[in-house]
């Protein structure tokens, strides 16, 4: 079974790097994020036409998450629900031949100090008490997208120049490691311990070229899904050519 995640950066104006990619790589589930778009003008045609069942959760111009699979997605949860701020569209779940998936795309934070900073933690808190109150460690679940936080100094080009800032700052990787801390492992960690990998290049900065880049996107997998787990990569040709996206996906494959 082959799970990717991806921030596409709007999927109506990616959607000419997304088809072809689906094609290509042949996902059983691909897991969205920023597709930037409100429900009704969602491309349901066009991926169900690549032979991808969709469930989506949008807003205009901003957030969105989807999951797209090959067969049907059953239990669909968005968001929360638990009686917080989820006026944006973040967050959904949905299971897919028994593996629980999770699209989740985590606030930016914009600055350390912030009050979108203090919404980001919150949101990770939010996440944790999600996973305690409507999961176990003993299923099968996969928790990915971008989360917008560069776990250790393996994820950051440059650790001097980030130390601090937003994206890569201590409360922020307290944050994600308290929801790991509920059952699950890094995927990518997992299978490739080596610092250089990164999965966003901020295009104001030619980073991509570079590599100047952070890991921020992940596939978080508990025990079960672990012991499945045979592959772990970041596409990074996916960055490549035009329009692409900023960010490049991430793949796991279970036997």
């Amino acid at each position: 079974m082959k799970i990717a995640t991806w921030n596409v950066n709007s999927i109506r104006t990616r959607l000419e790097r997304v088809i072809p990619w689906l094609e290509q790589h042949a996902p059983d589930v691909l897991l969205m994020q920023e597709t930037k778009v409100e429900d009704e003008k969602f491309p349901v045609a066009d991926l169900e036409a690549a032979g991808y069942r969709v469930a989506f959760h949008g807003q205009k111009t901003y957030n969105g998450v989807a999951i797209c699979a090959r067969e049907p997605i059953a239990d669909v949860r968005l968001g929360f629900g638990d009686g917080g701020d989820d006026s944006q569209a973040r967050f959904i779940a949905g299971t897919v031949r028994g593996v629980r998936v999770m699209s989740a795309y985590v606030p930016n934070g914009k600055a350390v100090g912030h009050d979108d900073y203090q919404f980001k933690l919150a949101w990770l808190g939010r996440l944790r008490r999600y996973l305690d109150a409507n999961a176990a460690s003993t299923d099968e679940l996969v928790l990915a997208g971008d989360f917008n936080v560069a776990r250790d100094d393996r994820d950051v080009h440059d650790p001097a120049a980030w130390e601090g800032e937003n994206l890569a700052s201590e409360p922020e990787r307290r944050a994600v490691d308290n929801v790991l801390a509920w059952g699950l492992c890094d995927a990518f960690r997992e299978l490739q311990p080596e610092p250089g990998f990164y999965s966003w290049w901020d295009y104001r900065m030619l980073g991509f070229a570079k590599n100047r880049g952070l890991r921020i996107d992940y596939a978080f997998i508990t025990p079960p899904v672990r012991e499945r787990l045979v592959h772990a990569s970041i596409d990074r040709n996916a960055r490549k050519g035009n329009k692409p996206s900023d960010h490049a996906p991430v793949i796991i494959e279970l036997v």
